[in-house]
């Protein structure tokens, strides 16, 4: 590459933080950005130990795909997916993406994240998967508002057909919302009449995992950068 190129490119990983340059001999090295990053990894790798036992508790008691995830910029990412015994059920991976409004679990946690940064995130989700639905950000909004009362998020059919899910918020020791816990299953067997109940369950879940996070207090910071 040209000198010209190689200055440009060497400029951007300096003002986002990955390297940074010596002013007396002129020399780059790695950037604390990274050293951030590093935390967002061993702070999963954390979560997932707590929450595992818990996830499959919930799993054995409703027999259904249960999981664990964050937010990834506008999107929810699965750190965990414990998927259920039974023929019909929902086929997720660990690291499987989906837009975040469209699940339960990005739900759980856009209720509890800054507007500014949810309208932005909304907007992104609904110009990617509205379809004909009509659905705008205040009507998402308002929505979001009735997660933070409930404690617990639904999605009844909205990211596919004949899925329905519950979640709940993970905070951390300063109560942000670091991640979400989730029950899926077919619509057949998780009925809107049903939704309730298992938002209740899940939420006791979430509230207990958020009490032991927030003994360990996990670095919040880092989890803010995660979706920047």
């Amino acid at each position: 590459m040209s000198k010209t190129t190689v200055h440009r490119l060497l400029t951007t990983l300096e003002t986002r933080r990955f390297i940074s340059r010596d002013k007396d001999s002129g020399m780059y090295r790695l950037g604390f950005r990274l050293v951030e990053m590093a935390s967002l990894v061993l702070q999963d790798m954390e979560l997932r130990r707590w929450v595992r036992p818990h996830l499959k508790s919930l799993s054995e008691q409703y027999g259904e795909t249960v999981d664990l995830s964050v937010l990834d910029g506008s999107y929810v990412i699965y750190l965990e997916v414990i998927e259920s015994r039974r023929r019909v059920k929902l086929a997720a991976a660990t690291g499987q993406r989906l837009p975040a409004y469209f699940t339960a679990s990005g739900k759980a946690l856009l209720a509890f994240t800054p507007e500014e940064q949810v309208r932005k995130i909304l907007k992104e989700n609904i110009a990617e998967h509205n379809g004909e639905s009509g659905l705008t950000i205040r009507k998402a909004l308002e929505d979001l508002g009735k997660v933070v009362e409930r404690g617990y998020a639904i999605s009844e059919q909205e990211y596919e057909e004949h899925i329905n899910a519950v979640a709940a918020p993970i905070f951390d020791a300063d109560r942000n919302a670091v991640a979400s816990i989730a029950i899926v299953g077919p619509s057949f067997r998780f009925s809107g009449e049903r939704l309730p109940e298992l938002g209740e369950s899940i939420k006791k879940i979430a509230d207990q995992i958020s009490r032991e996070v927030g003994m360990t207090s996990l670095p919040s910071a880092a989890a803010k950068t995660r979706t920047r």
